[in-house]
């Protein structure tokens, strides 16, 4: 009963109240209900004398280039101002509305409090996450100026989701008869493939939307509508200029990896400021949902703070680009809102190799696919939501072995090829949909085909190094939920055969505890990693 009071005096201070300073100026804490109809703005950098200008390219190109997106723009006035930080500490509380994806130290992180000062009716624990829409009541601890309060892309169009269930990129690609339409690129590990076939191949791999890729290669490039916009934009179409990222794929995902980062360290709670290539960061409002951080994340490590501005505008950038390419966004991520339901558990899972056989730990929580390397990137990891497992050798390296990869749940087969088995745990084929499981390095001999269904126990294929980046023969192990990757050690635990998985302080690093049993990894796969399941 005190704390409805507290919220009905809180709710009645607010009503007249100014919440952090924002470069659009202040917009209202997004609800459950009109999450997808913010308030249009007009952009504020119509008419500046500062147009949006593409660092890396030798020849700025200009919006009005044959296919590019065309705003229609309203001249304002517009300063970005400091924030009166005094003003801000006698600020009232936020009101905030819990959105899917959301646990309490994560959302303590974005707000700059304390997880204890967050108030609400719901029962708060670290341990899971909190119900889409559960009214918060948070302190304002915010005391510089921030992004716009304005979602501009919801989380279900960031990741491999089921909005993208009915969509064919070679089929889009080619009814746009751009460059991409004609274009082929060369992936080592499968020589020479169309451009679209590059796109879906990345989106799956990645779980990243395809329309998504689609939309940043057209606005950074004019790829699928048109021509590259310059030669420049021909050899790098994301505009990263750097020679060991020269072409299509390897372009896309290093805009993947920002995405990515972004959108998993909004989750996480890690990531609370942008950073633009002068130098100057910008704290991200506290309100965002992880789409829009993806957005925003990937635009500031290409364009100042001023280009990035009119980029994100809803009315006139990236945002308008993209309805009118895929239709409205917020419309479809509405059919299969929250992404992740209330009260959501992992299914029964356990440890995916046979009993009495002897394995080991070698690594604890680290990113689920891809490398991300800290010298291009600032960081090492974008998602902790893989584990590893190898088999007992006598031989360290990437050493054929006849023991057998299980099962650790019934499932369908949807992907057996190139190191990978994708196990669909709700049988309705995609991948997209629901849990499911990621059995990486399976050794081409012997790996079940797609289209097996499994129950648990059943034999999947061999630890290998097929696959991806190895330097020894080992099983990468990893969970995805309606297309988004999960960590491993956060609010849905990664329990096995009743271990449950933590994090150390650092990649790779963690154990399994079950009880006040303690198994900790070692990439070494030392006597103290070693687990036999029973």
């Amino acid at each position: 009963m005190p704390r409805i009071v507290i919220i009905l005096i809180i709710t009645s201070l607010i009503i007249s109240a100014c919440g952090n300073s924002s470069v659009w100026g202040v917009a209202p804490t997004p609800t459950p209900e009109s999450a997808i109809q913010q308030t249009p703005l007009v952009d504020p950098l119509a008419g500046s004398s500062d147009p949006i200008i593409f660092p890396t390219s030798t020849t700025p190109p200009q919006f009005e280039t044959q296919s590019a997106y065309t705003p229609t723009p309203q001249i304002i006035s517009f300063e970005i101002t400091p924030t009166n930080t005094s003003a801000l500490n006698d600020s009232a509380p936020f009101l905030y509305y819990a959105q899917s994806g959301d646990m309490l130290s994560a959302v303590a992180s974005r707000f700059n409090v304390n997880e204890a000062e967050i108030i609400s009716d719901a029962d708060l624990t670290r341990t899971t996450l909190i119900d889409n829409g559960v009214l918060l009541v948070i302190p304002n601890r915010i005391n510089e100026q921030t992004t716009p309060n304005i979602q501009i892309m919801p989380d279900a169009e960031i990741v491999y989701s089921p909005t993208a269930l009915d969509f064919d990129v070679e089929e889009y690609v080619k009814s746009q008869n751009g460059y991409l339409s004609n274009y082929r690129d060369y992936l080592g590990s499968e020589g020479w493939i169309a451009g679209y076939d590059a796109i879906e191949k990345l989106a799956i791999e990645n779980s990243i939307n395809p329309r998504l890729l689609l939309a940043v290669l057209e606005f950074e490039a004019r790829w699928v509508r048109g021509e590259p916009i310059d030669l420049l934009r021909t050899e790098f179409p994301m505009g990263f200029n750097d020679y060991r990222y020269k072409g299509l794929s390897v372009q896309m995902v290093w805009a993947i990896n920002n995405m990515s980062i972004a959108y998993y360290g909004w989750r996480a709670g890690t990531l609370t400021h942008l950073e633009f290539p002068d130098g100057t960061k910008l704290r991200l409002d506290p309100r965002l949902n992880a789409g829009t951080v993806a957005i925003q994340y990937l635009f500031s490590k290409l364009h100042s703070q001023s280009q990035w501005a009119q980029i994100i505008n809803p009315d006139s950038g990236f945002p308008a680009m993209y309805e009118e390419m895929f239709g409205d966004p917020w419309l479809r991520a509405k059919l299969i809102d929250p992404l992740f339901p209330a009260a959501l558990n992992q299914p029964p899972l356990v440890f995916p190799f046979e009993p009495g056989v002897k394995w080991s730990f070698t690594g604890g929580p680290h990113n689920g696919w891809g490398q991300i390397n800290p010298n291009i990137y600032g960081v090492s990891h974008s998602v902790y939501s893989a584990i590893d497992f190898a088999p007992a050798a006598d031989k360290t390296g990437c050493i054929p072995t006849n023991t057998w990869v299980t099962a650790a749940a019934p499932g369908l087969v949807v992907r057996s090829e190139d190191g990978i088995v994708m196990v669909d745990l709700d049988g309705d084929g995609y991948e997209q949909t629901g849990w499911n499981l990621l059995y990486l390095h399976i050794a081409t001999k012997d790996r079940v085909p797609v289209g097996t269904w499994l129950e648990t126990n059943d034999r999947i294929g061999h630890a290998s190094c097929e696959g991806g980046v190895s330097t020894g023969t080992h099983l990468h192990f990893a969970r995805k939920y309606n297309g988004e990757w999960v960590t491993a050690d956060g609010p849905i635990p990664f329990v096995l055969s009743g271990w449950r998985v933590v994090a150390g302080n650092a990649p790779y690093k963690g154990t399994l505890v079950r009880g006040d049993e303690t198994i900790t990894s070692d990439l070494q796969a030392q006597a103290w990693s070693n687990i036999i399941r029973e």
